[in-house]
Protein backbone atom coordinates (compact mmCIF):
# COMPACT_ATOMS: atom_id res chain seq x y z
CA UNK A 1 0.00 0.00 0.00
CA UNK A 2 1.12 3.55 -0.74
CA UNK A 3 -0.33 6.46 1.17
CA UNK A 4 0.39 10.15 0.83
CA UNK A 5 -0.88 12.80 3.21
CA UNK A 6 -1.29 16.55 2.68
CA UNK A 7 1.29 16.79 -0.10
CA UNK A 8 2.20 20.26 -1.29
CA UNK A 9 4.71 21.12 -3.99
CA UNK A 10 5.56 24.48 -5.53
CA UNK A 11 7.97 25.72 -8.18
CA UNK A 12 9.08 29.36 -8.27
CA UNK A 13 6.21 30.35 -6.01
CA UNK A 14 3.58 28.54 -8.11
CA UNK A 15 1.69 25.78 -6.29
CA UNK A 16 1.51 22.61 -8.40
CA UNK A 17 0.26 20.15 -5.76
CA UNK A 18 -2.07 21.60 -3.17
CA UNK A 19 -2.70 19.52 -0.04
CA UNK A 20 -3.35 16.19 -1.82
CA UNK A 21 -4.00 12.98 0.13
CA UNK A 22 -4.87 9.46 -1.04
CA UNK A 23 -4.46 5.77 -0.23
CA UNK A 24 -3.50 3.29 -2.95
CA UNK A 25 -3.93 -0.38 -2.15
CA UNK A 26 -2.06 -3.51 -3.17
CA UNK A 27 -3.53 -5.84 -5.78
CA UNK A 28 -5.31 -3.09 -7.65
CA UNK A 29 -4.62 -0.55 -10.40
CA UNK A 30 -4.56 2.95 -8.95
CA UNK A 31 -4.93 5.59 -11.66
CA UNK A 32 -3.99 9.27 -11.51
CA UNK A 33 -5.82 11.29 -14.17
CA UNK A 34 -6.19 14.94 -15.04
CA UNK A 35 -5.61 17.50 -17.76
CA UNK A 36 -2.14 18.73 -18.66
CA UNK A 37 -0.91 20.96 -15.85
CA UNK A 38 -3.15 19.31 -13.25
CA UNK A 39 -0.15 18.13 -11.22
CA UNK A 40 -0.44 14.39 -11.77
CA UNK A 41 3.09 13.94 -13.15
CA UNK A 42 4.62 16.03 -10.35
CA UNK A 43 2.64 13.98 -7.83
CA UNK A 44 4.02 10.72 -9.23
CA UNK A 45 7.57 12.12 -9.19
CA UNK A 46 7.11 13.08 -5.55
CA UNK A 47 5.92 9.54 -4.80
CA UNK A 48 9.08 7.95 -6.23
CA UNK A 49 11.42 10.55 -4.76
CA UNK A 50 12.41 12.43 -7.92
CA UNK A 51 10.90 15.56 -6.35
CA UNK A 52 10.83 16.40 -2.67
CA UNK A 53 7.43 17.64 -1.45
CA UNK A 54 7.42 20.96 0.40
CA UNK A 55 4.99 19.52 2.91
CA UNK A 56 3.35 16.21 3.76
CA UNK A 57 4.25 12.53 4.02
CA UNK A 58 4.56 9.62 1.59
CA UNK A 59 4.33 6.18 3.17
CA UNK A 60 5.19 2.80 1.65
CA UNK A 61 3.48 0.04 3.65
CA UNK A 62 3.48 2.38 6.65
CA UNK A 63 7.13 3.45 6.29
CA UNK A 64 7.63 7.21 6.00
CA UNK A 65 9.56 7.60 2.73
CA UNK A 66 9.82 11.38 3.04
CA UNK A 67 11.65 11.10 6.38
CA UNK A 68 14.24 8.59 5.13
CA UNK A 69 17.84 9.31 4.17
CA UNK A 70 19.23 8.13 0.82
CA UNK A 71 20.49 4.81 2.19
CA UNK A 72 17.10 4.00 3.73
CA UNK A 73 15.32 5.01 0.53
CA UNK A 74 17.46 2.62 -1.50
CA UNK A 75 15.79 -0.28 0.30
CA UNK A 76 12.36 0.97 -0.81
CA UNK A 77 13.56 1.76 -4.33
CA UNK A 78 14.64 -1.85 -4.79
CA UNK A 79 10.97 -2.73 -4.31
CA UNK A 80 9.80 -0.25 -6.99
CA UNK A 81 9.39 -1.06 -10.68
CA UNK A 82 9.00 1.75 -13.23
CA UNK A 83 7.49 1.66 -16.72
CA UNK A 84 8.45 4.89 -18.47
CA UNK A 85 6.31 6.68 -21.04
CA UNK A 86 8.63 5.96 -23.97
CA UNK A 87 9.68 2.55 -22.54
CA UNK A 88 13.20 4.08 -22.08
CA UNK A 89 15.02 1.04 -23.45
CA UNK A 90 18.73 1.26 -24.17
CA UNK A 91 19.01 1.16 -27.97
CA UNK A 92 22.49 -0.33 -27.91
CA UNK A 93 21.46 -3.22 -25.64
CA UNK A 94 19.61 -6.40 -26.53
CA UNK A 95 16.27 -7.21 -24.92
CA UNK A 96 18.03 -9.52 -22.48
CA UNK A 97 20.59 -6.91 -21.43
CA UNK A 98 17.85 -4.26 -21.03
CA UNK A 99 15.88 -6.49 -18.69
CA UNK A 100 19.00 -7.64 -16.86
CA UNK A 101 20.05 -4.05 -16.13
CA UNK A 102 18.24 -3.79 -12.73
CA UNK A 103 19.56 -7.23 -11.75
CA UNK A 104 23.12 -6.08 -12.45
CA UNK A 105 22.55 -2.96 -10.33
CA UNK A 106 20.81 -4.46 -7.31
CA UNK A 107 21.79 -8.15 -7.08
CA UNK A 108 24.91 -10.29 -6.92
CA UNK A 109 23.22 -13.21 -8.68
CA UNK A 110 25.12 -15.49 -11.00
CA UNK A 111 24.78 -14.89 -14.74
CA UNK A 112 22.73 -18.09 -15.08
CA UNK A 113 20.30 -17.05 -12.34
CA UNK A 114 19.88 -13.63 -13.95
CA UNK A 115 19.32 -15.19 -17.37
CA UNK A 116 16.75 -17.59 -15.95
CA UNK A 117 14.89 -14.67 -14.38
CA UNK A 118 14.98 -12.73 -17.67
CA UNK A 119 13.47 -15.74 -19.44
CA UNK A 120 10.74 -15.99 -16.78
CA UNK A 121 9.59 -12.40 -17.18
CA UNK A 122 9.85 -12.52 -20.99
CA UNK A 123 7.56 -15.53 -21.01
CA UNK A 124 5.19 -13.73 -18.63
CA UNK A 125 4.81 -10.81 -21.07
CA UNK A 126 4.48 -13.16 -24.06
CA UNK A 127 7.87 -12.35 -25.58
CA UNK A 128 9.58 -15.71 -25.27
CA UNK A 129 12.79 -16.13 -27.32
CA UNK A 130 13.23 -12.41 -28.05
CA UNK A 131 16.37 -12.18 -25.87
CA UNK A 132 18.76 -11.31 -28.70
CA UNK A 133 16.57 -8.75 -30.45
CA UNK A 134 17.30 -5.03 -30.21
CA UNK A 135 14.73 -2.25 -29.57
CA UNK A 136 14.91 -1.16 -33.23
CA UNK A 137 13.56 -4.59 -34.20
CA UNK A 138 10.50 -4.32 -31.95
CA UNK A 139 7.06 -2.81 -32.47
CA UNK A 140 5.73 -0.17 -30.08
CA UNK A 141 3.67 -2.74 -28.18
CA UNK A 142 6.62 -5.11 -27.88
CA UNK A 143 8.79 -2.31 -26.49
CA UNK A 144 6.16 -1.62 -23.84
CA UNK A 145 6.11 -5.30 -22.89
CA UNK A 146 9.91 -5.35 -22.62
CA UNK A 147 9.56 -2.27 -20.40
CA UNK A 148 7.06 -4.12 -18.23
CA UNK A 149 9.35 -7.16 -18.06
CA UNK A 150 12.22 -4.95 -16.88
CA UNK A 151 9.94 -3.24 -14.35
CA UNK A 152 8.92 -6.55 -12.72
CA UNK A 153 12.23 -8.43 -12.96
CA UNK A 154 13.08 -7.65 -9.31
CA UNK A 155 9.62 -8.79 -8.10
CA UNK A 156 8.60 -5.29 -6.99
CA UNK A 157 5.96 -4.54 -4.40
CA UNK A 158 5.17 -1.27 -6.17
CA UNK A 159 4.83 -0.57 -9.89
CA UNK A 160 4.65 2.91 -11.43
CA UNK A 161 3.49 3.29 -15.04
CA UNK A 162 3.79 6.69 -16.74
CA UNK A 163 1.40 6.90 -19.70
CA UNK A 164 1.79 3.18 -20.57
CA UNK A 165 -0.40 3.47 -23.68
CA UNK A 166 1.25 6.55 -25.16
CA UNK A 167 1.76 6.12 -28.91
CA UNK A 168 -0.07 2.79 -29.13
CA UNK A 169 -3.08 1.87 -31.25
CA UNK A 170 -6.35 1.10 -29.39
CA UNK A 171 -6.07 -2.70 -29.63
CA UNK A 172 -2.47 -2.77 -28.41
CA UNK A 173 -3.40 -0.34 -25.63
CA UNK A 174 -6.07 -2.74 -24.39
CA UNK A 175 -3.55 -5.61 -24.42
CA UNK A 176 -1.09 -3.56 -22.36
CA UNK A 177 -3.86 -2.62 -19.91
CA UNK A 178 -4.84 -6.28 -19.57
CA UNK A 179 -1.22 -7.30 -18.95
CA UNK A 180 -0.71 -4.60 -16.29
CA UNK A 181 -3.94 -5.65 -14.59
CA UNK A 182 -3.03 -9.35 -14.64
CA UNK A 183 0.45 -8.74 -13.22
CA UNK A 184 -0.95 -6.44 -10.52
CA UNK A 185 -3.40 -9.07 -9.29
CA UNK A 186 -1.08 -12.05 -9.78
CA UNK A 187 1.78 -10.58 -7.73
CA UNK A 188 -0.36 -8.41 -5.42
CA UNK A 189 1.48 -5.27 -6.52
CA UNK A 190 0.46 -1.72 -5.65
CA UNK A 191 0.28 -0.34 -9.19
CA UNK A 192 0.10 3.41 -9.86
CA UNK A 193 -0.73 4.49 -13.42
CA UNK A 194 -0.49 8.05 -14.70
CA UNK A 195 -2.72 8.19 -17.79
CA UNK A 196 -4.77 10.23 -20.24
CA UNK A 197 -6.30 7.08 -21.75
CA UNK A 198 -9.99 6.86 -20.94
CA UNK A 199 -10.08 3.20 -21.99
CA UNK A 200 -7.61 2.52 -19.18
CA UNK A 201 -9.79 4.46 -16.76
CA UNK A 202 -12.87 2.41 -17.59
CA UNK A 203 -11.18 -0.99 -17.96
CA UNK A 204 -8.62 -1.21 -15.14
CA UNK A 205 -9.39 1.72 -12.80
CA UNK A 206 -9.95 -0.01 -9.46
CA UNK A 207 -9.13 3.32 -7.84
CA UNK A 208 -9.08 6.63 -9.72
CA UNK A 209 -7.68 9.92 -8.42
CA UNK A 210 -8.74 12.92 -10.50
CA UNK A 211 -6.48 15.95 -10.13
CA UNK A 212 -7.61 19.44 -11.11
CA UNK A 213 -5.31 22.46 -10.78
CA UNK A 214 -3.17 20.67 -8.23
CA UNK A 215 -5.99 19.53 -5.99
CA UNK A 216 -7.70 16.20 -5.50
CA UNK A 217 -11.02 16.90 -7.15
CA UNK A 218 -12.52 13.38 -7.05
CA UNK A 219 -11.69 9.79 -6.13
CA UNK A 220 -13.50 6.52 -6.70
CA UNK A 221 -13.65 3.39 -8.87
CA UNK A 222 -14.41 2.88 -12.57
CA UNK A 223 -17.90 1.79 -11.52
CA UNK A 224 -18.50 4.90 -9.44
CA UNK A 225 -17.21 7.24 -12.12
CA UNK A 226 -20.21 6.36 -14.31
CA UNK A 227 -22.59 7.78 -11.70
CA UNK A 228 -20.45 10.74 -10.64
CA UNK A 229 -22.17 14.11 -10.56
CA UNK A 230 -18.87 16.01 -10.36
CA UNK A 231 -19.10 18.54 -13.18
CA UNK A 232 -15.34 18.97 -13.68
CA UNK A 233 -14.77 15.21 -13.77
CA UNK A 234 -17.60 14.62 -16.23
CA UNK A 235 -16.36 17.38 -18.52
CA UNK A 236 -12.90 15.81 -18.50
CA UNK A 237 -13.89 12.15 -18.93
CA UNK A 238 -17.01 12.48 -21.05
CA UNK A 239 -16.08 15.53 -23.11
CA UNK A 240 -17.66 14.53 -26.43
CA UNK A 241 -21.33 13.88 -27.18
CA UNK A 242 -20.43 10.30 -28.09
CA UNK A 243 -18.86 9.66 -24.68
CA UNK A 244 -21.76 11.34 -22.92
CA UNK A 245 -24.11 8.95 -24.71
CA UNK A 246 -21.83 6.03 -23.77
CA UNK A 247 -21.98 7.13 -20.12
CA UNK A 248 -25.79 7.15 -20.21
CA UNK A 249 -25.85 3.69 -21.81
CA UNK A 250 -23.47 2.29 -19.19
CA UNK A 251 -25.56 3.82 -16.40
CA UNK A 252 -28.62 2.07 -17.80
CA UNK A 253 -26.69 -1.21 -18.02
CA UNK A 254 -25.43 -0.92 -14.44
CA UNK A 255 -28.93 -0.23 -13.11
CA UNK A 256 -30.36 -3.16 -15.10
CA UNK A 257 -32.68 -1.01 -17.19
CA UNK A 258 -31.21 -2.43 -20.40
CA UNK A 259 -29.25 -5.68 -21.04
CA UNK A 260 -25.47 -5.57 -20.65
CA UNK A 261 -24.56 -5.08 -24.29
CA UNK A 262 -20.84 -5.66 -23.70
CA UNK A 263 -21.56 -9.24 -22.62
CA UNK A 264 -23.90 -10.01 -25.46
CA UNK A 265 -21.20 -12.28 -26.97
CA UNK A 266 -21.96 -11.19 -30.51
CA UNK A 267 -25.33 -12.89 -30.45
CA UNK A 268 -26.45 -10.79 -33.42
CA UNK A 269 -25.85 -12.80 -36.53
CA UNK A 270 -25.45 -16.11 -34.69
CA UNK A 271 -29.01 -16.95 -33.70
CA UNK A 272 -31.07 -14.71 -35.96
CA UNK A 273 -32.45 -16.11 -39.23
CA UNK A 274 -30.69 -15.26 -42.48
CA UNK A 275 -32.03 -12.37 -44.47
CA UNK A 276 -33.52 -13.21 -47.83
CA UNK A 277 -31.19 -12.68 -50.76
Amino acid sequence: MIEFKNIRKSFDGRTVIDNASAEMKAGQCNLIIGASGSGKTVLMKCMVGLFEPDQGEILYSGQNFTAMNNKERTVIRKEIGMLFQGSALFDSMSVQRNIMFPLNMFTDWSYKKKTDRVNEVLERVNLKDTNKKFPSELSGGMKKRVGIARAIVLNPKYLFCDEPNSGLDPITSLLIDKLIKEITVEYNITTVVNTHDMNSVMEIGNYILYMHKGKKEWEGSNKEIIFSKNHLLNEFIFASDFLKDAKEMRMLEETGKIPNLRNADDRIGHSSPSEPS
